[in-house]
């Protein structure tokens, strides 16, 4: 699993295991070791909600998503979900979790676990 912030915009790319898991066991998580401690970034399904929503504590960021699209997400064509959670009046956070895509013009990265790409370019 892949996370990528820019702003208030937090978006996961999962490979094909990735996405296999969190249907199987409902919840995935990477770790990123700083000298002064680990961010921990995660998904977890589940079953009452029908949106994406997070929540960022003690240096964990965990996207929340359906338990009925996890389940089904590996099966499916679907590429993703995404969702626009407000936590104020003026300011929101906008989630999306996608499947990973081979990227066609970069192999310096192990990419044999994303989904084929269905574009000619990244």
């Amino acid at each position: 699993m892949k996370i990528r912030i820019q702003k208030n915009k937090v978006r996961y790319r999962l490979s094909k295991s990735d996405v296999a898991q969190l249907g199987n066991e409902g919840y995935l998580e990477e770790r990123t070791a700083f000298p002064q401690g680990e961010l921990v970034y995660a998904i977890k399904s589940q079953p009452a909600i029908e949106t994406l929503s997070a929540s960022f504590e003690n240096q964990h960021i965990t996207i929340f998503i359906p338990e009925s699209f996890a389940r089904e997400w590996p099966e499916n064509n679907v590429i993703g979900i995404d969702s626009n959670m407000s936590f104020n009046e003026q300011e929101s956070l906008y989630l999306l979790v996608e499947k990973d895509f081979k990227c066609l013009d970069n192999d310096a990265e192990d990419q044999s676990d994303n989904y084929e790409n269905p574009n000619q370019t990244c």
